[in-house]
């Protein structure tokens, strides 16, 4: 007990010694519970038709609780005057499924962000909210031991997280909020199988917050001054997937992992301090694709194998529409796109998801994800990118 104390107060510690440190931030705790409807694309009728009756109900039943450490920049600061009421941080929640002896109870840490969208009175609000991070603890399916889930490959899963709702102040450093979530876990077809888990629920929770108060003055920002400036952002990116080849008469999960690759430049325009839109030259090398033209013959469905594929013809180049939220610390970028030249396999939509995080003037760590035709997970785009202004 004596140790937990002192870590307690070690934390605590170090909160206020930040508060002190920094006196234009705010800092708030936050404690939200999210009873969820749980649903994968994995097909549920053949779901109910491979699990136990028991388990195929209870998989659809999820409820979480989180606790949030975040802050928010003063009215008096740089981001205060042009962000008013944003507020972001790092999170922790516990997902408890019907099914946990097959599923697990996975336990996520992320960041968050979040900011007032509409003030409908003094003490009331409509917000939003992201969450994205990491997901531990869950039960791999190995079609031996934890064929009860047939929708998790993998032990470690993204945590992708989207809320809005309302804000009601209750009292002096007090809020309530109430709203409707959706989640989504996905290990970004690192492994197989991997339709991911999603839920759909509400959430209800309290904030205290310490310091600065958040009621703030109503937004006040010139955006002409940003509105129509010009800037090129370079995003280089990799990461690994899985493969199922669907070249013979039946599909085959191929061993071991793929490496990809990615650049993608992207003029973009502001619309205003917010908003961001432009074109995008994506290039990506999959080293799973291309596959069927090196079919080595003879080789069966047990010991498949290929010839090694000319590096060039594994290149895919498509053209992509971008749209980016720029908020503080942050930026959320999306995409739809096409593959114009690359291997047939690649000839298709894509759509990306991205998560900047800027860490120096310029210089951001990009965390994305890739799908194809809205439906087909494809890959994660990690990396690094530059915008020059």
């Amino acid at each position: 007990m004596a140790v937990g104390l002192r870590h307690i107060a070690a934390v605590m510690t170090f909160v206020s010694g930040v508060a002190t440190a920094f006196p234009q931030i705010g800092n708030e705790v936050s404690v939200d519970v999210r009873p969820s409807y749980a649903f994968s694309s994995f097909r549920d009728d053949v779901l109910r038709e491979t699990l136990m009756m028991d388990d195929a109900n209870t998989t659809h039943f999820s409820s979480s609780i989180h606790l949030k450490y975040g802050f928010t920049f003063s009215p008096d600061s740089k981001e205060g005057r042009f962000y008013p009421g944003v507020w972001q941080g790092l999170g922790a929640g516990v997902n408890i499924f019907g099914n946990s002896k097959g599923i697990g109870t996975p336990v996520s840490l992320y960041l968050f962000q979040g900011a007032p969208v509409w003030r409908i009175s003094d003490r009331l609000s409509l917000f939003y909210e992201w969450n994205f991070g990491l997901s531990v603890g869950w039960k791999p399916c190995d079609g031996v031991t934890a064929q009860s889930n047939l929708i998790v490959g993998s032990r470690m899963n993204a945590y992708i997280n989207l809320g809005a709702g309302l804000r009601w102040k209750m009292a002096e450093g007090y809020f309530l909020t109430a709203g409707l979530d959706l989640t989504h876990f996905s290990d970004g077809n690192t492994s197989y199988p991997n339709p991911g888990v999603n839920l759909a629920g509400v959430r209800v929770g309290v904030t205290h917050t310490f310091g600065e108060r958040r009621t703030l003055p109503p937004i006040q920002r010139n955006d002409s001054v940003e509105r129509g400036k010009f800037g090129v952002d370079v995003t280089a990116y990799c990461a690994w997937r899985k493969r199922v080849y669907r070249g013979g008469e039946e599909p085959v999960l191929l061993r071991g992992h793929f490496m990809v690759a990615g650049l993608d430049i992207t003029p973009m325009w502001n619309l205003s301090r917010l908003f961001r839109v432009g074109p995008s030259l994506d290039v990506q090398w999959d080293e799973s694709t291309d596959l069927k033209r090196n079919y080595a013959e003879g080789s069966g469905t047990d010991d498949i194998y290929f010839y090694r594929p000319d590096p060039f013809r594994q290149i895919c180049w498509g053209l992509s529409a971008r749209g980016e939220l720029v908020m503080p610390l942050f930026s959320v970028n999306l995409g739809i796109g096409y593959n114009i030249f690359g291997p047939p396999e690649s000839k298709a939509t894509y759509q990306m998801a991205n998560l900047k995080i800027r860490v120096l003037k310029g210089l951001y760590v990009n965390i994305g994800y890739q799908l194809l035709d809205f439906e087909k997970q494809n890959n994660l785009m990690l990396g690094l990118g530059y915008s020059f202004r």
